[in-house]
């Protein structure tokens, strides 16, 4: 072989090299994707364990919170298990004010659902009485005196009479 053609290929043999004796390791990171399939295999598996089968024919799934608003799920998967007592309901859910739901969840109720949905009704009703409460209570500052540099002269001029408080006032000054 030709010596200049050695040469030639190990001068670009260095430019292009990378890793070698001397050079620090690199560790190769795997970025982990979302586990959304293993997510549902688990639940699948879990679900499989308790002998639930799937219900089908559901269009809609509303579970009542306690702070007055809903849980919402449009078109869920809903498997059950009778004997275990345990039903699961999965899809993509939404959480919506009651109001919202009203008038199209009243014909799904039964009687006993329909008392609790008032008792709900006014347990949200006084949620939202509490909240405009706090801004009530602005009301009261109009009272309250400005902080004046000597309170306690401040609070013997509010106790005595008008005329006296001039007199008070002009000595104080003094």
């Amino acid at each position: 072989m030709d010596p200049e053609k050695i040469a030639k290929l190990k001068a670009q043999a260095a430019a292009n090299r990378i890793g070698g004796k001397g050079t620090v390791r690199r560790k190769v990171v795997r970025k982990t994707k979302p586990s959304g399939a293993q997510d549902d295999k688990k639940l699948q598996g879990a679900l499989k364990k308790l002998n639930v089968q799937p219900i089908p024919g559901v269009e809609e799934v509303n579970m009542f919170r306690e702070d007055g608003n809903v849980l919402h799920f449009s078109a869920p998967k809903v498997h059950a298990a009778v004997s275990a007592n345990t039903f699961a309901v999965y899809g993509a859910g939404q959480v919506k004010e009651l109001t919202e739901l009203v008038p199209g969840i009243l014909n799904q109720l039964g009687p006993d659902s329909l008392a609790s949905l008032r008792k709900l009704a006014e347990s949200y009703q006084a949620i939202q009485q509490n909240q405009k409460r706090p801004s009530a209570g602005d009301d009261d500052d109009d009272d309250v005196p400005d902080l004046v540099e000597n309170f306690d002269a401040a609070v013997n001029i509010e106790e005595k009479p008008a005329e006296e408080t001039k007199e008070d006032n002009l000595e104080e000054l003094n």
